[in-house]
């Protein structure tokens, strides 16, 4: 299936696509605003002409300051996360859209389902690791985390701008690696849920006691 999609779309634009995919599952905002940037500044000719707009440029970065905050205070960044479910892998398909080239066509369809499926996995690691992190008391593996991340999506997609084929490969070892590290905090990430319940329930019969 991956293969007949990367059939479909443009050879050259698939690791741009495959990226931003992934960055998107991590701060969509800071992709696009980044992007637009680019584009915007004349360094980046393959950037769309949508994503250099003020309005989308300003918006994005909003954005991006109110997940630069709530992304590094604990549980605000899992219930951040959860918001985003959906928001994300949408960013990646709408920008790997974008990053295709004409509106509408196959080409268009296959680069959407490439970076939304991408941005989809990715944004599941960051969840499930923030999950696990949010286990410890302390605020400052979230902060260092968050900001990692932030540097992260920065440097991988300003290498995407350049030189897009190693931006693709360092995504694609980081979304393997981000997996693999999540299978082993599933546990972890069950006891931080079954906690939480117990924390709503007590919660609730404490508000219901006279």
């Amino acid at each position: 299936m991956v293969r007949r999609l990367a059939t479909i779309v443009s050879v050259s634009v698939l690791p741009l696509v495959f990226t931003s995919g992934w960055a998107s599952g991590v701060n969509a905002y800071a992709v696009v605003l980044l992007l637009g940037l680019f584009g915007a500044a004349g360094v980046a000719d393959d950037v769309p002409q949508t994503l250099q707009r003020p309005e989308v440029l300003i918006v994005a970065g909003v954005l991006f300051l109110c997940e630069a905050v709530a992304d590094k205070i604990p549980y605000v960044d899992s219930l951040w996360d959860s918001v985003h479910t959906v928001v994300r892998p949408l960013a990646g398909a709408w920008v790997g859209a974008l990053l295709a080239g004409q509106s509408g066509s196959l080409s268009d369809v296959a680069a959407g389902l490439i970076g939304g499926s991408t941005a989809l996995a990715s944004h599941a690691v960051k969840a499930g690791t923030r999950m696990a992190v949010n286990t410890s008391p302390e605020p400052f593996s979230n902060i260092a985390l968050s900001l990692a991340e932030d540097l992260g999506v920065g440097g991988i997609v300003t290498l995407a701008v350049f030189h897009p084929e190693a931006a693709a490969v360092v995504a694609a070892v980081l979304l393997a690696g981000g997996l693999l590290t999540l299978l082993f905090l599933v546990s972890r990430i069950r006891r931080f849920l079954r906690r939480r319940a117990q924390r709503r329930e007590e919660r609730r019969l404490a508000s219901r006691a006279p």
